[in-house]
């Protein structure tokens, strides 16, 4: 396991890609600053947290949920669970939001089921929620072996990969591990 703050940028030795750069640049443009804080294009606090914080935050989680965020795990395959206990394959309508920072990341409005075994979705519910950047542990693979990598903008954990075989209007497949997810349904039960 590599653990979690190795992960926090991409190697130094590595110069960021301009896709990397691009992301970084949009997520920066889009949120305006208010007192110190970073706020979304939806409104919402995104300020980096603190390593302490972060780690803090997922002391009460489980085993597999602490792999997946802050070790860069993946759960298997039609297995997983959010951190509040909804299988990966619910269709209840509601809000997928990280259960480290609490920002929302997905509607269940664009869910889909991918066939993959993990919740895919074709859009975030802002850009600015995620931080999009090729996988570092992905570095020295044949290019068509790379993937991109989508963090909490907030935590900076690990979410899942997002791909561009999904269907439209995005063409993009955002795979999240539901571990690292919690799952408040639209009804407000629990």
């Amino acid at each position: 396991l590599v653990p979690f703050g190795a992960r926090a940028e991409p190697p130094a030795s590595s110069p960021a890609s301009p896709a990397a750069s691009a992301a970084a640049a949009t997520t920066a443009a889009a949120a305006a600053s208010e007192g110190g804080k970073v706020v979304s294009r939806a409104g919402y606090d995104i300020t980096p947290m603190a390593r302490e914080d972060v780690v803090a935050a997922a002391a009460e989680l489980g085993g597999v949920s602490k792999k997946v965020l802050l070790a860069h795990g993946t759960e298997l395959a039609f297995t997983g669970k959010t951190t509040n206990g909804y299988p990966w394959s619910t269709k209840k309508p509601g809000v997928w939001v990280s259960p480290i920072s609490g920002v929302p990341l997905f509607s269940s409005s664009d869910k889909y089921d991918s066939g993959t075994g993990w919740p895919s979705f074709t859009k975030p519910i802002s850009p600015d929620h995620v931080i999009e950047r090729p996988d570092p542990f992905d570095k020295g693979m044949p290019k068509y072996l790379q993937r991109i990598e989508v963090l909490d903008a907030k935590s900076g954990t690990h979410l899942g990969h997002v791909f561009p075989d999904g269907p439209p209007p995005t063409g993009k497949r955002y795979c999240m591990n539901s571990a690292a997810l919690k799952f408040i349904p639209k009804d407000g039960s629990e």
